[in-house]
């Protein structure tokens, strides 16, 4: 499916939620986990991470006009990550390479590449999303959509509770928003709220929810599917993943 398959008045009210996947190899996937889990099981989460996260905004798109993208990287991992997909979401090339913008460095020439591409496509409406909170509750992103849709110009932020941000959505291209973050630090929420400021771009904010990149945080994952009516997505192919690395007791799974 390519992303610009639907009529253009379509696309224009649609909001395009692009997952930032990541090849799920050995080695090189959830490398803060793999020293703690073993690089096999990390890129095992990683991957099960993606189908969860896709099957997430599938499941958002029943409740308001939303469509699935990946937006991967590296060139030439397609038909790795293809199988690891829910269906009906797209795939879009976001490695960076194609941006050239001043102070916009590292995973920020990824991000500002796909929104560049996606409002390029005709879309109106853009969010960008990790692929790190396979439980982030559907309503979350459905909300995002609609705040996204309200008439005037805003961003749409989900803060993480470790100072990064799970979603950002767009409604233009504002690459400032991109421009000298510290990625990948506890402040490159309040970096881009500053960013936003200067440019006078209002920033509707969603819940905190939590990413899943190091020991706590995965706990805090493995707790919270097991806890009676846990209130994110379900999750079932992470819990399927930590099930079978032996961190999720079947019993607790089951229901």
């Amino acid at each position: 499916m390519d992303i610009t398959d639907k009529p253009l008045p379509e696309i224009r009210t649609t909001c395009a939620i692009a997952v930032m996947g990541k090849a799920p190899r050995s080695g090189s996937a959830k490398t803060r986990l793999a020293p703690i889990i073993g690089a096999d099981a990390a890129a095992a989460l990683s991957a099960a991470f993606l189908r969860d996260t896709t099957a997430n905004v599938i499941q958002a798109g029943q409740s308001a006009p939303i469509r699935s993208i990946v937006a991967y990287a590296p060139c030439g991992s397609e038909s790795l990550l293809q199988p690891l997909l829910a269906a009906g979401t797209s795939m879009l090339l976001a490695d960076g390479q194609a941006i050239e913008r001043p102070g916009v460095e590292g995973f920020g020439r990824c991000l500002l590449q796909t929104v560049e591409a996606l409002f390029d496509a005709g879309h109106g409406l853009v969010c960008v999303l990790n692929s790190d909170g396979p439980t982030l509750p559907t309503a979350y992103l459905v909300a995002a959509a609609r705040l996204l849709g309200a008439p005037g110009d805003r961003a749409v932020l989900g803060p993480t509770e470790d100072g990064g941000y799970y979603l950002l959505g767009l409604k233009r291209p504002h690459a400032a928003l991109f421009r000298n973050i510290s990625w990948s630090t506890s402040v490159v929420a309040a970096e881009t709220r500053a960013r936003a400021a200067e440019i006078g771009l209002e920033i509707a904010a969603l819940p905190k929810w939590f990413d899943i990149d190091d020991g706590p945080a995965l706990e805090q994952l493995v707790i919270s599917l097991e806890t009676a009516g846990h209130d994110g997505f379900p999750a079932p192919a992470t819990r399927a993943a930590l099930r079978a690395l032996g961190l999720l007791t079947p019993v607790a799974c089951e229901g």
